[in-house]
C-alpha cells in the first residue's frame, strides 16, 4: 500500500470510528436519559431509578452492539456479491465493462487519446479493473473482516459510556437532585461530542453541539412526561 493510500485508509478508519462512537455514545445517553426521568417522575423511588437506568444501559449497549455488527456484516457481505458479481461480468462481458470505465472517466472530463489511455491502462490490469468498477461505479468500499467485531465493540463500549454519564448522579444524590444533575451533565456532554464531531469533521462547532443537545435532550424529556403521567 502507498504512502498515500495509507493516509487515506487511516483517515477513512478514523472518520468510521468516530461515527460509531457518536452512534453509540450519543444513542445510550439519550435512551438511558428517557427512561430514568420517566421512572424518576414515576416513582420517586432511588432503588428502581438505578434498576431501571442499569438494566437500559446494558440492555441498550448489547442491542447497539449487536445492530453495528449485523449491519456491518451485512455490507461486507452486500460487497462480496457485488464483487463476484464484477468479476464474472469482466470474464464474460469485457467489451460492456471496458465502456462503463470508458464512461466513467469521460464523465470525469478525460476525452480523447488520453480517455482511451485510461482505459487500457486500468483494463489492463484485473485488480484495478475491479476496484474501480467498485469505488466508482458502485461507490462501495470493502469492509475488513475483522470489522464487525470492532464496530460491534466500539458502538457497544460508547453507548456503555454514554449511558453512564445521566445515571451517575442517582448513585450520590436524591431523587429529585438527581434529575436537575443528570439532565445539566447530559447536556453538556451532548454539546461536547456536537462540537467534537464539528471540529473533526466540518461545520460549526457551536451551532453542531446546540443541535445535538436540543434534540437529545428533547428526545429525553419525552420519557420524563410519560413519567408524569404515571406520578404516584
Amino acid at each position: 500500500m502507498s504512502k498515500k493510500k495509507a493516509i487515506i485508509h487511516t483517515e477513512s478508519h478514523r472518520g468510521t470510528r468516530l461515527s460509531e462512537v457518536i452512534l453509540g455514545g450519543q444513542d445510550g445517553l439519550v435512551n438511558v436519559l428517557g427512561v430514568i426521568l420517566g421512572v424518576a417522575a414515576a416513582s420517586q423511588e432511588i432503588r428502581i431509578v438505578l434498576a431501571a437506568g442499569l438494566a437500559a444501559t446494558f440492555a441498550e449497549s448489547i442491542s447497539m452492539a449487536a445492530v453495528a455488527y449485523t449491519s456491518k456484516v451485512a455490507e461486507r457481505d452486500y460487497y462480496e456479491k457485488e464483487l463476484a458479481r464484477e468479476k464474472f461480468e469482466i470474464k464474460t462481458v469485457p467489451d460492456l465493462e471496458r465502456e462503463e470505465i470508458r464512461q466513467i472517466y469521460r464523465e470525469k472530463g478525460f476525452k480523447g487519446k488520453l480517455l482511451e489511455d485510461i482505459v487500457k491502462v486500468i483494463t489492463s490490469n484485473e485488480k484495478i479493473w475491479l476496484e474501480t468498477m467498485m469505488s466508482d461505479e458502485l461507490k462501495l468500499s470493502p469492509v475488513e473482516k475483522k470489522r464487525p467485531i470492532t464496530a460491534a465493540f466500539v458502538v457497544g463500549i460508547s453507548a456503555v459510556i454514554g449511558s453512564l454519564v445521566p445515571l451517575m448522579p442517582f448513585f450520590f444524590l436524591k431523587v429529585h437532585e438527581g434529575i436537575i444533575i443528570s439532565m445539566v451533565m447530559s447536556a453538556v456532554t451532548l454539546f461536547i461530542v456536537g462540537a467534537i464531531k464539528a471540529y473533526m469533521t466540518i461545520g460549526n462547532w457551536g451551532r453542531s453541539g446546540l443541535e445535538m443537545t436540543i434534540i437529545g435532550m428533547l428526545s429525553a424529556l419525552a420519557g420524563y412526561a410519560i413519567g408524569l403521567l404515571f406520578q404516584q
